[in-house]
C-alpha cells in the first residue's frame, strides 16, 4: 500500500503549482518549493522500480509519462503549425522532448511547462547509473549536483547547457528521493539531520535574500538558493514522513481528491497553463488584477474547473499508459469477486488486496498507485509569430 502522507504532499505541490501560476505570489515558492518535493518524490518512486524490475524500469517510466504528453501534442502542435510555427524535423521534440521543443509566439507561452519532462526524462536515464553510484557512495553522490550548480552560478562553467544546469537544480532534490526510498533520511540521526536542515536553510536564505531576482524573492529565479531552501525543505518534509497516513482518508472527499490528483498529476500539470494564459485576457476585461482578490479567487476557481473538464475527457489516458483499467474519476470502490468464495464487500480499484473480498466490518479504504510523475511561472511571450525554443526560467 502507498504511502497517503507522500500521495498528499504531491497533491499539495500540484495544487500550489496552479495556484502560483494564476496568482504569481512568489511566497508560494518559499513555503513549499513544489517542484523540488515533485522530483523528489519521483526520484524516490524510481529507485523503487529499479529495484523491481531492473533498467527495464527506464522503459516502463516513458511509457507511463509519453502518452499524456501526445495528447496534448496533437491538439496544440497542429494549431501552432497553423498560426506560424515553421514545419521542421525539430517538432518530433514534441514525441520525445529531450530538448526544448519548438513552439510559436503564443505556445511559447502556454506550454512553458514542458520544461518539466524534459529535465524528468533525463532524470529517468540517468537513474539506473546514479543509484548505483549513490548506494556506493551515498554522501559524494548526494552532494555532486549541488557542487555544479554552485560552479555554474560562480561562472566556472560560462557555457553549460540547460540540461547541466537542471541537473544541478533538480537532480540534487531526485537523489534526496534515493535517500528517503533507501531508508537514508530515516536512519540519519536528529543530532546530525537538524544541524543539516539549519545549514542549508540559512545558506539558502541567506543566497535569497542576497541575490533577488526580477521578481523579487521568487525562488524560480534564484537556482542556488532555489536548491538549497528546497534540500532543507525536503529533508523535513520527506525525512521525517511517516510510515503511514490513514487519517488523509478520514474523509472520503479529501481522500478521493488526493487520490485523483496522483493519478491524475501528469494531465493536470500538462493542460493548466493553457487555461491561465487564455484568462489572462480577464484582467484587462474585468480588471481582475493581482491586486484584486476576488478576481484572483474567480480566476483559480476557473482555471481548476477547465482543468478539471478536460482531466475528465482526456486523463483516462494516464489509466492506459499505466496499465490500469480506464476510471472517468479514479478512486473509487469496486466489487471484485473472488475464486472460491463468497463475495465480500466492494475493494479499492487496484491495490494489494484487489482480487480478495474485505470482511464485512472493514471498512475498505481508497489506494493510490504511482502516478506517472509534475511551476514556473513564464516571461512574455514574443508578440512576432515566429518559431521560439521553449527556454523558460520559472517554474
Amino acid at each position: 500500500m502507498r504511502n497517503r502522507y507522500l500521495d498528499l504532499l504531491r497533491a499539495l505541490a500540484i495544487v500550489r503549482v496552479v495556484v502560483y501560476h494564476v496568482t504569481g505570489w512568489a511566497t508560494l515558492t518559499l513555503v513549499f518549493p513544489a517542484m523540488s518535493v515533485m522530483f523528489a518524490l519521483a526520484g524516490s518512486l524510481m529507485a523503487a522500480s529499479l529495484d523491481r524490475s531492473g533498467p527495464s524500469a527506464v522503459r516502463r517510466r516513458l511509457r507511463r509519462l509519453l502518452p499524456s504528453l501526445w495528447v496534448l501534442a496533437a491538439v496544440f502542435v497542429p494549431a501552432m503549425l497553423l498560426t506560424g510555427l515553421p514545419l521542421t524535423p525539430k517538432v518530433l521534440l514534441w514525441a520525445f522532448p529531450v530538448a526544448d521543443p519548438p513552439a510559436n509566439y503564443w505556445g511559447a507561452l502556454a506550454l512553458s511547462v514542458i520544461w518539466y519532462l524534459r529535465d524528468y526524462l533525463w532524470f529517468v536515464f540517468a537513474s539506473p547509473v546514479a543509484l548505483w553510484l549513490f548506494r556506493r557512495a551515498p554522501w559524494p553522490t548526494l552532494l555532486a549536483p549541488y557542487a555544479l550548480l554552485a560552479a555554474v552560478e560562480f561562472g566556472l562553467l560560462p557555457a553549460a547547457p540547460t540540461v547541466l544546469r537542471e541537473f544541478g537544480l533538480y537532480f540534487g532534490a531526485w537523489l534526496l528521493g534515493f535517500a528517503h526510498h533507501d531508508g537514508l533520511l530515516r536512519r540519519t540521526a536528529n543530532r546530525v539531520l537538524v544541524p543539516a536542515v539549519l545549514a542549508l536553510g540559512v545558506a539558502g536564505a541567506a543566497w535569497i535574500a542576497t541575490h533577488p531576482g526580477p521578481r523579487g524573492y521568487d525562488l524560480n529565479d534564484i537556482p542556488l538558493g532555489n536548491a538549497l531552501w528546497s534540500a532543507a525543505f525536503i529533508l523535513v518534509a520527506i525525512g521525517r514522513a511517516p510510515a503511514s497516513a490513514a487519517w488523509v482518508d478520514r474523509s472520503a472527499v479529501a481522500g478521493r481528491a488526493v487520490t485523483v490528483l496522483n493519478r491524475r498529476a501528469l494531465t493536470v500539470y500538462l493542460w493548466h497553463m493553457p487555461f491561465v494564459v487564455a484568462l489572462t485576457p480577464l484582467v484587462d476585461v474585468f480588471g481582475w488584477s493581482h491586486q484584486d482578490p476576488v478576481g484572483l479567487a474567480i480566476r483559480v476557481v476557473l482555471v481548476f474547473a477547465l482543468v478539471g473538464a478536460v482531466t475528465a475527457a482526456v486523463g483516462w489516458v494516464e489509466d492506459v499508459a499505466a496499465r490500469r483499467p480506464p476510471a472517468l474519476f479514479p478512486g473509487g470502490v469496486r466489487p471484485v469477486p473472488a475464486r472460491g468464495a463468497a463475495p465480500g464487500r466492494p475493494v479499492p480499484a487496484g491495490g494489494a488486496d484487489a482480487g480478495r473480498p474485505v470482511p464485512a466490518g472493514a471498512r475498505p479504504v481508497p489506494v493510490s498507485p504511482a502516478p506517472a510523475g509534475y511551476d514556473r511561472a513564464v516571461l512574455p511571450a514574443p508578440r512576432a509569430p515566429e518559431e521560439h525554443t521553449l527556454k523558460l526560467s520559472v517554474r
